[in-house]
């Protein structure tokens, strides 16, 4: 028992109480990933791969460097629409911005750069230190500062919009942030927003897969089995690699809500092991603790996509239901068969919706600009 309570941190029976059943829960997990590990290992081994060949992570455009305004440095890259494209007919000016989620980078958005370049000017961007972007320091791993980081980046490539701005999961709060600091930009430089697998705020009661005893337990004890694991980040980076076949199962698990090709959970296992561990663990609190509702008034004012997977067990179509009831002429769409990795699992709907969200947004500009 020393090793474990040196590692968590020495704090009394209640916390170590709180660890060790977030730990059992953690394990119950593992367990019940662990009896189908290696039939499902020999399927992906067998199965055949439409996707085998698509260039996953390959897809880069023009580099804007952008500095935030604490001196982090972000990776943004710009796609300009082609000639004669829906976009170049409009003449608009209309750029979409997309935000990644958590432990992830901009290239989870593969299949929507790959298909959407028509649409407008886009635009992906890593968040603070994730993927290309720089390292920020550990106590600006909040959801606040994604908000303002979000406004550098939209200062930088779009400072005069209109704008759609399209968030997934943590990339989904951040829009939410960038609308607690600047409501007055929705309606005016914001015309329509697009929120996929994402939340307003109640994380820390999701229940994971869990039962709800175990998920409660996990929740509570999460941040310092986190910080516990950061602070041995090396050790858990060789845990990880050594890992990799059930860590691959976990990420199939939580990812998707269909049999995806093996090269997807591929991809996704690999962006997601691509994240530092300590990285991984300086972001949970500000998860878990995330409350941006009041943001979603400024949202309202906006075209609006609600956009989830009915097998999200990250951020459950609940949470979707709870943005919708506060922004009341939001568009809700609830994809079949798909979990938290919609816009990857499911991307022709989802880029179908958001083609739509696109050309409504379109159309309201026009009729504003000839009344």
């Amino acid at each position: 028992m020393t090793d474990e309570v040196s590692l968590l941190g020495e704090s009394g029976p209640g916390r170590v109480a709180g660890v060790v059943g977030a730990l059992g829960a953690a394990a119950a997990v593992g367990a019940a990933v662990g009896v189908a590990a290696e039939k499902v290992l020999v399927r992906r081994a067998l199965r055949p791969d439409p996707e085998r060949d698509e260039p996953f992570g390959g897809l880069r455009g023009r580099i804007v460097p952008v500095t935030a305004d604490d001196g982090t440095h972000l990776h943004v890259e710009v796609e300009e629409p082609p000639p004669g494209s829906i976009a170049d007919r409009a003449g608009d000016g209309l750029t979409i911005v997309f935000s990644h989620g958590y432990a992830l980078e901009q290239d989870s958005w593969h299949y929507q750069r790959r298909d959407l370049r028509a649409l407008g000017r886009l635009v992906f961007w890593d968040q603070r230190s994730h993927g290309r972007s720089g390292r920020g320091p550990s106590q600006s791993a909040t959801i606040d500062q994604l908000g303002r980081d979000l406004a550098a980046v939209l200062d930088a490539v779009a400072p005069e919009g209109p704008l759609v701005l399209v968030g997934h999961s943590m990339g989904g709060m951040t829009v939410m942030s960038y609308a607690a600091h600047n409501p007055e930009a929705f309606g005016t430089k914001v015309r329509g927003v697009a929120l996929m697998a994402t939340s307003s705020g109640g994380l820390a009661d999701v229940p994971l897969g869990m039962p709800a005893p175990l998920a409660k337990l996990f929740h509570n004890a999460a941040p310092q089995i986190a910080g516990a694991l950061a602070r041995r980040k090396d050790l858990v980076e060789r845990g990880r690699k050594a890992g990799s076949d059930i860590a691959y199962l976990i990420t199939k698990m939580y990812s998707f809500g269909s049999n995806v090709p093996p090269s997807l959970t591929g991809f996704v296992h690999r962006m997601l092991q691509a994240t530092p561990i300590d990285v991984v663990a300086e972001f949970l609190p500000t998860l878990e603790t995330h409350d941006k509702t009041t943001a979603l008034t400024a949202v309202g004012s906006v075209d609006t996509l609600v956009l989830v997977g009915d097998n999200d067990m990250l951020t459950p179509s609940e949470h979707s239901d709870e943005i919708v009831r506060h922004v009341p002429g939001a568009d809700l769409v609830v994809i079949p068969d798909s979990g938290h990795m919609v816009m990857l699992e499911k991307y022709p709907e989802v880029n179908q919706h958001l083609r739509e969200l696109v050309a409504r947004v379109r159309r309201n500009i026009a009729a504003q600009e000839s009344a």
